[in-house]
């Protein structure tokens, strides 16, 4: 059976660890191939050849390192059906899902080829008389990303870019459900010309996560996936020592007004809760429907639910693919079982679907919930499944409070044609990334991405200008030449007079 290697000072090892975990073709439910857990010398030898790469890369003009980013950007083009196979073959999203995926992180690959631009100083001439101040950012040195199995090519674009453009050593450790794209990225960062040590993947479970995180040559880890292990990341990084962003769960409201155009709104919450079968940390999960416009969403939902064509991402005449693991199936299963025990109103059950020819692969139906309260485990827990709820509030006021109180705050949406309404919305809701009629409102990779409350741990946001800043360390120089100098020692705080 083919085993995927690590990638460790520009080449495929297999590496020193004894333990291997299967890795499945969740259409099939069977084992593909297999990926090495590496141990700690497998991450030793990670971090030795970053060392030996990093006083050069650092050194390197970002006009140079952006040429080489525009070379991966290229490649990554030319390759977007074979990373989109990838992803297919181990996650289970149909193609065209997985081709925008591919495209989302490739934004992030043309924002870093900016390195030139993004990285420059503010300069004042003469803050005193002949004195003068500027700011420079430099790379913090080797840096660590730990990405989650729903993006196995978008997450991990969304961070290693930026740390290269930076001038830091980068080491991955993706997903060990779905790890084979990241070793096809290694790959074309090398084509590109990139030097070997500077983007290196090594795989592994907690332990290596463990590892990562407390080892004193790594400076900063970015990290995508559920909250209870984003606060793990966040509390075990910045205890020793380490700039850490944790990206945690989420709960995505979207409010509906009854003022909405209505076959629109229905368009929007059935892509952004059973696309990718709801694995996604910006899916719509909570509907929250305001006034008299309930009874018609749910009807409308319910019709559309139920006519979902799933099967194997394979044939992208599909609109959901299987989910990821037939353990997390199981658990999608046993919070549909806790939503119809709890009193909630089961529209449409998922649960029991088969597809045939797929007997055996990880399916489960789009499954709809009306008159959901906040008590419930479905309301409670991030289901990452495709799993929506509808709640009933009798006004706006009602339905914002329902989401603020939330302790997730991701993403949020209002569906309303009323420009106050929306301003309303925009000002007080409590999440970081908000919608206006835009169900998945992920920011452009010019701009950040991040949520607030239990949904990021850190102070930066990922991609963007954030993401520039997470990567650096900013120095402020303050220069003075003798001609300008007094005789004399000074004892006086100095300022401009």
């Amino acid at each position: 059976m083919m085993t995927i290697p690590h990638v460790i000072d520009g080449r495929h090892t297999e590496g020193h660890g004894t333990r291997r975990a299967d890795v499945f073709n969740p259409a099939s439910g069977e084992v593909a191939r297999q990926v090495p857990l590496g141990d700690q010398a497998d991450l030793e030898a990670a971090i030795a050849a970053a060392r030996k790469a990093f006083p050069a890369w650092a050194e390197t003009p970002p006009l140079t390192r952006a040429r080489i980013l525009f070379r991966a950007r290229d490649l990554i083009e030319a390759r977007r059906d074979d990373l989109a196979a990838i992803i297919t073959a181990e996650h289970g999203k149909v193609l065209s899902d997985a081709k925008g995926e591919v495209t989302r992180g490739l934004e992030v690959v043309e924002f870093a080829t900016a390195a030139p631009e993004i990285l420059k100083g503010e300069y004042t001439e003469q803050v005193s008389r002949g004195i003068d101040a500027w700011t420079m950012r430099q790379p913090l040195g080797i840096t660590a990303g730990i990405t989650p199995f729903n993006f196995p090519v978008m997450v991990p674009l969304w961070m290693a870019p930026m740390a290269i453009a930076t001038g830091n050593c980068f080491i991955l450790k993706p997903s060990e459900r779905d790890p084979s794209a990241s070793v096809l990225l290694a790959d074309i960062l090398k084509e590109a010309g990139l030097p070997d040590g500077v983007f290196q993947v090594v795989h592994g479970d907690k332990d290596m996560v463990n590892a990562i995180l407390e080892h004193p040559a790594i400076q900063a880890v970015s990290f995508v996936g559920s909250t209870p292990i984003a606060k793990h990341v966040y509390a075990t990084g910045t205890a020793a020592g380490k700039r850490v962003q944790a990206l945690g769960g989420a709960k995505n409201h979207a409010i509906v007004m009854p003022d909405c155009d209505l076959e629109k709104t229905v368009d929007a919450l059935i892509g952004a809760a059973y696309g990718s079968a709801g694995e996604r940390c910006m899916a719509i999960s909570v509907a929250v429907a305001v006034g008299p416009v309930a009874d018609r969403l749910v009807s409308l939902i319910a019709e559309r639910t139920r006519s979902l064509k799933v099967g194997s991402g394979a044939d992208d005449s599909n609109e959901m693919g299987p989910v990821v693991t037939a353990q997390h199936r199981a658990r999608i299963g046993r919070l549909v079982d806790a939503g119809v025990e709890q009193g909630a109103t089961l529209v449409v059950d998922g649960r029991g679907l088969t597809v045939p020819g797929h007997e055996k692969g990880f399916f489960i139906g789009g499954s709809l919930f009306d008159n959901v309260t906040t008590e419930m485990d479905i309301y409670r827990e991030e289901i990452f499944g495709p799993v929506l709820c509808v709640m009933r509030a009798p006004d706006f006021d009602a339905a914002l409070k329902i989401v603020n109180d939330s302790p997730y705050g991701n993403g949020s949406a209002i569906f309303t044609r009323d420009g106050d309404t929306a301003r309303a919305f925009t000002h007080c809701v409590s999440a970081g990334m908000i919608g206006i009629n835009v169900p998945i409102p992920v920011p452009m990779a010019f701009h950040s991405f991040g949520g607030w409350k239990d949904s990021l741990f850190g102070d930066h946001h990922m991609h963007g200008p954030e993401g520039v800043r997470f990567f650096t360390r900013m120095k402020a120089i303050t220069q003075r030449w003798p001609a300008g100098i007094r005789a004399g020692a000074e004892f006086v705080m100095p300022t401009h007079a």
